[in-house]
């Protein structure tokens, strides 16, 4: 596994990082357990999860999960750089009561108590704002962070799903009060979406914030779907069925598809090998089913993509151009 650090802080984490949203509604916790024991003996040790996981009559159950796995202790909790969100209603019946959801100070203070209960530790390495709050200034969000900080209860903070412009204010805001600001962005990233160059990346990068794309497949669509459908293999659904409806986009799915197969490399390593290869980002959110969906991933951070290779796959997916000139030029 190779390490980098995350943005501007001194606090290495591997070049994947192990999402766990299935935990719960797709795997069971035995098999989680077995998830997680898998990455940390392939180095993975940068855990992401959020309080709303596991969905429904059953949020904060993949925390709980996570928490378990503490519990057998063996080192567990130490080897683990640990991120959460909070934003989410964590009512069951999709009702929040008033301040039991978004980012004010008392939310913010409740929901990561709740957090590190589910979690069992005493403290969360990186806690991520799951999306923007447009009705709870800065000021009061920093605040009550600085204060979760100066108590032990987290380490760093993070954004998930910002504009460009949010990340500004953010960090503005925070120098101004003399807080450390956000370290990291989490959005959604990868060869067919790749919005987050116009502007979220660049504001990332002139932060001082890491990247840390989620769907890097963009929903198994990068993952060799036709392929597999060719072959009888496992159906696509949701997303992906949508997409591939839209012709043009199956064709690119398509080219992608036979450009790989022609330089003998599976698509679903490909995609995450070329997240790696770009500007600010530290590294893809995987959500591995089984041990040979975790060891594919593995494999993606010692794949070398060359310079023509790269150049085609630009053709094929084309990103929006350099910022600001993609806007005007």
């Amino acid at each position: 596994m190779k390490y980098t650090q995350l943005g501007r802080t001194g606090l290495k984490v591997s070049r994947l990082v192990l999402g766990t949203m299935n935990f719960g509604p797709q795997t069971g916790e035995a098999d989680s357990h077995a998830i997680m024991d898998a990455a940390l003996d392939a180095g993975i040790n940068f855990f992401d999860t959020a309080n709303v996981y596991g969905w429904g009559e059953n949020k904060g159950r993949t925390e709980s999960i996570i928490g378990n796995w503490f519990a057998q202790d063996g080192g567990r909790r130490d080897k683990v750089v640990l991120a959460t969100k909070v934003y989410g209603n964590m009512g069951a019946d999709g009702e929040a009561w008033p301040n039991h959801d978004k980012l004010s100070a008392l939310n913010i203070r409740r929901a990561v108590d709740a957090s590190l209960k589910r979690l069992r530790t005493d403290h969360i390495d990186l806690y991520q704002f799951h999306h923007v709050d447009r009705s709870t200034p800065f000021e009061e969000i920093w605040q009550a962070i600085d204060v979760l900080v100066r108590q032990g209860k987290i380490l760093y903070a993070g954004s998930s799903n910002f504009a460009g412009y949010k990340i500004a204010q953010a960090n503005e805001t925070a120098a101004r009060l003399g807080s450390y600001g956000l370290v990291s962005e989490q959005c959604l990233y990868n060869l067919v979406e790749r919005r987050a160059e116009m502007e979220v990346i660049p504001a990332a990068q002139d932060y001082g914030l890491g990247v840390i794309p989620w769907s890097p497949l963009h929903g198994g669509l990068l993952g060799g779907v036709l392929k597999k459908q060719a072959e009888g293999g496992r159906r696509a659904g949701g997303r992906t069925v949508d997409s591939l409806a839209d012709p043009a986009l199956r064709g690119k799915v398509q080219a992608y598809e036979d450009l790989l197969d022609k330089h003998g490399l599976e698509p679903g390593e490909t995609a995450l090998a070329w997240l790696l290869t770009r500007p600010g980002v530290t590294g893809p959110i995987v959500g591995p089913r089984t041990g040979e969906q975790l060891a594919s991933a593995v494999r993606a951070v010692e794949l070398e993509l060359g310079a023509e290779l790269l150049a085609e796959l630009d053709g094929i997916f084309p990103g929006p151009g350099p910022s600001p000139e993609a806007f005007a030029w």
